[in-house]
């Protein structure tokens, strides 16, 4: 498809199904800080981690169609969930590039792994989907992918218990038999796990490697917006406001927490029936 200069200026959409993708728009905003932003966290129908993959997909369809009403130029799916269950299908429903999550994490651990042993944690979806396992084995047969679902760091994310005994507790019994096995390299496999980043790096320890998809994700955007001439490369002008964010749901409080992650100050967020699209 033949894009535009047009195209360059437009948005990029990103979507989760809630506040945790934040974790991936502050790295696109970090990364590629001329861009704009879309972002719509499906607040009404969270979690995602534990509803089935059709009803994923269905959700996920019905957010790329309201974000191309927004004339979107790219599409990230900032959730390991619906990159697991859903990216192949709606990749097909879409003209512009789309990416998730899920690769982009895989292959940095690929390349950081000494010993081959690579640990996932993230959702009880994504850990059953095995989606990291069999990309990981794609690009090195040998590694041995060890998968951990770790259900209760998203509420303790979301309560704002990021340095608290009560995280460090759990994180030790959920992790505890990944170091068992001798993993280097761990995969935060679920996009609110950065977020905790500093509990789960004590109780790994420095030997263990930690895989910020969210990271990767923004850098291998920044490549595929170039490969596509849809970088752009205009400064934004001083008081531009170039991050939109959208709801299904409790706008007051996605707020809130988004101004504890994201320091360029949100100043709104609507509230849209997603069931509508």
């Amino acid at each position: 498809m033949e894009h535009t200069i047009q195209d360059r200026y437009a948005p990029i959409g990103v979507f989760d199904s809630g506040v945790g993708g934040l974790t991936v728009a502050r790295e696109i905003m970090r990364q590629i800080p001329n861009e704009h932003i879309v972002y719509f966290g499906d607040t009404a129908r969270v979690p995602y981690g534990s509803k089935s993959k059709e009803t994923v997909t269905k959700y996920s369809e019905q957010i790329v169609r309201f974000l191309q009403t927004q004339h979107v130029k790219a599409i990230v799916v900032a959730c390991n969930t619906a990159s697991a269950c859903a990216l192949d299908t709606i990749e097909k429903d879409v003209d512009i590039p789309i990416i998730g999550v899920v690769k982009p994490g895989a292959k940095a651990a690929v390349s950081a792994t000494h010993n081959g042993k690579i640990g996932v944690i993230g959702t009880s979806a994504t850990i059953d989907s095995h989606i990291y396992s069999d990309y990981i084995k794609e690009l090195n047969s040998s590694a041995k992918v060890l998968g951990k679902a770790c259900p209760l760091f998203v509420p303790l994310v979301e309560e704002g218990l990021w340095e608290d005994p009560v995280t460090d507790e759990i994180a030790t019994r959920y992790l505890s038999e990944l170091i068992d096995v001798g993993i280097d390299t761990l995969i935060l496999g679920c996009t609110h796990y950065p977020l905790i980043r500093k509990a789960i790096a004590r109780i790994v320890g420095d030997g263990v490697a930690l895989v910020n998809p969210a990271y990767e994700t923004a850098l291998e955007l920044r490549e595929l917006l170039g490969e596509h001439n849809l970088l752009n490369d205009r400064k934004p002008e001083l008081g531009e406001n170039r991050y939109q964010f959208f709801v299904s749901d409790a706008a007051e409080k996605f707020k809130t927490f988004a101004n504890s992650i994201i320091k360029y100050g949100i100043l709104t967020a609507k509230t849209i029936q997603i069931e509508e699209y």
